[in-house]
């Protein structure tokens, strides 16, 4: 089984996080399920953008629409930052890294 959880680009029950522990290389098929997901949504989330670009210079726009594209936005951006933080989890981290950080976290808590 692999080490790190890998946060799922949808939420669980109740809109909890969703975690996949899984026992190979990453090439299973929610794995590949959850890859096309982020690869989904962050297309839809660059599509939002031009249509965001557009409506904001729309002077005609009015505040209902105004407010349909913040609440999309922020859907966007909440997908955008689960998909970061997944991947960011998944980095490797290197011997240098944990060696440099130990000390750090040591020397802060002493003084």
């Amino acid at each position: 089984m692999s080490a790190q959880p890998r946060l799922l680009p949808w939420p669980g029950p109740a809109g909890k996080p969703c975690y996949l522990m899984s026992d190979g290389d990453g090439t299973g098929y929610l794995s590949r399920l959850a890859d096309e997901m982020e690869a989904a949504q962050l297309q839809m989330g660059a599509e939002l953008i031009g249509h965001a670009r557009l409506l904001l210079r729309d002077r005609k726009a009015g505040p209902r629409e105004l407010r349909y594209l913040s609440n999309r936005l922020i859907e966007a951006l909440q997908d955008a930052l689960r998909i970061a933080e997944s991947r960011g989890g998944r980095l490797p981290v290197s011997d240098d890294e944990c060696e440099i950080d130990g000390p750090t976290e040591a020397r802060e808590g002493d003084g």
